[in-house]
């Protein structure tokens, strides 16, 4: 049977719950469905690292943060450990990466094993950004979201119809300061946007460590990103839910818009594999390289383990092998992922990839019943304390019915985080009696055991992914390039 060809798209910061197939409340995504419709719904799907250059290293490596070296958006991949994009180009795929790369700009850190490619420096810009490829950089005209999509179509059109592909459509939006399309600037107007019931979370039962967070809608949101001045009668701590709102309505306003560019252009490519005849011999996959707070418990940004940031919106379509309008609640993470699309080509990760943590999850894309499939994730969140959110370093365990985390409260040396220590703490959730995680259990007498079953279920994997327990702030990862 012939290899497919994978398209693999990627946008930064779009929330599962801001994507109708998902049941949002706040926007409308007919392109996105169209996968959810043709394909599976992927409803547990966790970033085990909720921040951009991590996330998209344990995508391409198939391994956490300690393995691979991407620990913060300060560090670069340096290719320590292979990645799918290698093991395919090598088994004779053509490969193609557009779009967001985020992983370092040196010629060390540049992609590799890609037969074409242009990126953006950083973060990019949504209009007339800089894009850097083999050749140089060079200024390209128009909207961000369609340029990535006109340089994947124009590759697609050109390449060897006689060899499978892999071609990366990876977006920029809606990652901040949004910058939405003219076409899209009267959608979403203030006022219309339904609030979230935890935009008020007074945090009453919370840790220091979050409470001290500088990720508030209300207080740490700014002009430079809201794209307007804030009132002077909405100033004062006397005006802070007038303020929350305001603030909200505008964020939200101009985050879909540029959410509705990426549908819009899910949209066009998706009808480009059909025009080419390329529809039933292609996987395509759509999904974010985290989640994001759509001011859920009064945030935004990402990070913490809360579920709006931990978990990843993920929507599969491979015609005649996944089941159309199909769900999956089985838990997988952004480790798996390399590991399940070489298994789609017909690789075992195992013998190809030996450093991958990640297991292949398409026999649960299948329908199939696999008896011994994980009901844990573990997260690492190691950017403590960075100079922007102030985010506490912590590590933690989620399960179907419960969640613990620890706040270890030390930078450890990663690059990007402060050498501010910080008293360790925990909290520990019921996500079945408390699904929007306000209400702090650590300390609670009736979960003693439960803590304690955690507690040990944490310890199992970090054992399993060979990561290090804290053991204090003078001890260092043995797995680190900086550690030496």
């Amino acid at each position: 049977m012939p290899s497919p060809n994978l398209v693999f798209i990627m946008s930064d910061d779009h929330a599962a719950h801001a994507i109708s197939a998902y049941g949002s409340k706040v926007n409308q995504t007919p392109h996105l469905d169209r996968l959810a419709q043709d394909g599976v719904r992927m409803d547990a799907t966790y970033s085990t690292n909720s921040i951009c250059s991590p996330s998209r290293a344990s995508i391409l490596t198939g391994t956490y943060s300690h393995i691979n070296g991407v620990a913060s958006i300060y560090t670069d991949i340096d290719y320590r450990v292979p990645t799918f994009a290698e093991v395919l180009h090598g088994a004779g795929y053509q490969t193609a990466l557009f779009g967001k790369w985020h992983l370092g700009e040196r010629p060390e850190s540049a992609p590799r094993h890609f037969d074409s490619w242009q990126v953006f420096p950083g973060q990019g810009d949504y209009v007339d950004p800089l894009m850097i490829g083999p050749d140089g950089a060079q200024t390209v005209g128009g909207y961000a979201t369609d340029i990535v999509t006109d340089q994947s179509i124009d590759w697609l059109r050109q390449r060897d119809p006689d060899r499978p592909f892999l071609l990366l459509v990876h977006h920029k939006a809606p990652h901040r300061p949004w910058v939405p399309d003219e076409k899209h600037k009267e959608l979403y107007p203030v006022g219309s946007i339904p609030e979230p019931s935890t935009l008020f979370d007074d945090y009453s039962t919370r840790s220091r460590a979050v409470r001290s967070v500088r990720m508030s809608v209300a207080d740490d949101l700014g002009a430079e990103e809201l794209g307007e001045e804030l009132p002077e009668e909405l100033r004062g701590p006397e005006n802070r839910t007038e303020r929350m709102r305001w603030k909200y309505q505008r964020y939200l306003r101009d985050y879909l818009q540029c959410v509705q560019s990426i549908d819009d252009n899910v949209g066009r490519l998706l009808d480009v594999l059909e025009s080419e005849g390329l529809a039933e011999d292609t996987v395509v996959v759509y999904t974010s390289d985290q989640g994001f707070f759509l001011g859920d418990h009064g945030w935004f940004d990402k990070r913490l383990m809360f579920d709006e940031s931990l978990q990843m919106p993920m929507l599969i379509r491979w015609p005649g092998r996944i089941p159309a309008g199909s769900t999956c609640d089985a838990m997988v993470t952004n480790v798996d992922f390399a590991a399940t699309f070489l298994d789609m080509t017909g690789m075992d990760a195992a013998g190809v990839m030996p450093t991958s943590q990640g297991r292949s999850f398409l026999p649960l894309l299948r329908g199939e019943e696999v008896a011994d499939w994980p009901d844990a994730m573990y997260y690492r969140y190691w950017e403590h304390d960075d100079p922007n959110h102030h985010a506490p370093a912590h590590y933690g365990v989620r399960t179907k019915e419960f969640k613990l985390i620890h706040y270890y409260g030390a930078g450890l040396g990663v690059p990007g985080s402060s050498e501010q220590l910080s008293e360790p703490e925990w909290e520990l959730y019921d996500l079945l009696k408390d699904p929007e995680e306000l209400v702090n259990v650590a300390d609670h007498p009736s979960y003693a055991d439960i803590r304690t079953a955690l507690t040990k279920r944490l310890a199992d994997l970090q054992q399993h992914y060979q990561d290090i327990p804290y053991a204090g702030p003078t001890t260092p990862h043995p797995h680190w390039p900086w550690a030496s």
